[in-house]
């Protein structure tokens, strides 16, 4: 992989990360027109895991202060907690927070509920996501589409009247599981989690801040597993693109989120929901018509 591939595939990534058309759709027609190792699914996949710790970093930024909020208050309740200093709140807690915890600290527990579905099947289902399963474009057409449809009907039936400090957890599970749905090719984690937040009756708003938070553990997690991996796999001289790649990525990724909170306080996904349906559609008559090949 040279330099241009890898801010290309770096570009794609940030763009694609956080706008709900499916990052590892695009990801996937980017590597094959670029060509980066001959098609190895594995160097491929490892490659990409480790890209998205560039959008990571733009979380990171994006989120600093909410970040350090919840971190702070996190600590700051559970030690009062142990140590027996802590402060009962209204006995009335919206979401079933406990009264003793902060909004703040009680958001962090929802994002750890969150991420225990997404945790525990990737890693029993490691091998297959980092396998060549995940490119076919049969899949990722499929997902492209069944996506699609279910984001339009979680717009049309979400009541979509919580905010953030609303949350609990059955809204932390329904993202949590909706965000497994990512794990297949084509679903895209954004897309699956601000429907799951949709269909719990969350604001859109809400709903994509809430899976841009819920998108820290499960990418940190899978980019730093494979970069563990793609020392041993990549060539040597691949990682000074990669870091360029990640980069990029990074910055990107930052205006993606900043457009998407923006886009998503006066408008539907609509539009994101024609887009997936109009390339899932293109990709499976592409396909039957021997026109793309499955696999690269």
């Amino acid at each position: 992989m040279n330099l241009l591939q890898a801010i290309i595939l770096g570009i794609v990534q940030g763009l694609t990360e956080f706008i709900p058309i499916s990052s590892t759709a695009h990801l996937v027609f980017a590597s094959r027109w670029t060509n980066i190792y001959d098609g190895n699914a594995a160097q491929i996949t490892a490659t990409m895991a480790v890209i998205q710790l560039g959008t990571l970093a733009a979380v990171f930024i994006y989120f600093a202060s909410d970040i350090w909020g919840i971190t702070t208050a996190f600590i700051r309740d559970h030690w009062a907690l142990v140590t027996g200093n802590r402060v009962d709140g209204p006995p009335s807690i919206a979401g079933g927070r406990p009264s003793w915890l902060s909004a703040e600290s009680w958001l962090g527990w929802l994002i750890i509920i969150g991420s225990v579905p997404i945790g525990t099947i990737g890693l029993i289902f490691k091998d297959f996501i980092e396998g060549e399963g995940t490119k076919n474009l049969w899949i990722i057409a499929t997902m492209l589409i069944v996506i699609a449809l279910l984001l339009a009907v979680a717009e049309k039936v979400g009541s979509q009247r919580k905010d953030i400090k609303q949350l609990g957890i059955f809204d932390a599970l329904a993202v949590g599981f909706a965000q497994v749905l990512a794990l297949m090719p084509g679903a895209s984690r954004s897309g699956s989690t601000i429907m799951g937040g949709l269909f719990a009756g969350q604001k859109r708003e809400t709903a994509a801040r809430f899976s841009f938070l819920m998108s820290i553990p499960a990418i940190g997690a899978s980019g730093l597993l494979e970069l563990k991996e793609a020392i041993h796999i990549l060539p040597q001289e691949s990682f000074l693109p990669l870091i360029a790649g990640t980069v990029a990525a990074g910055i990107v990724g930052y205006f993606s989120i900043w457009f998407l909170i923006s886009f998503l306080k006066k408008n539907t996904t609509f539009i994101f929901i024609v887009y997936r349906l109009i390339l899932g559609t293109v990709i499976l008559v592409l396909l039957w018509q021997g026109v793309l090949s499955p696999q690269a």
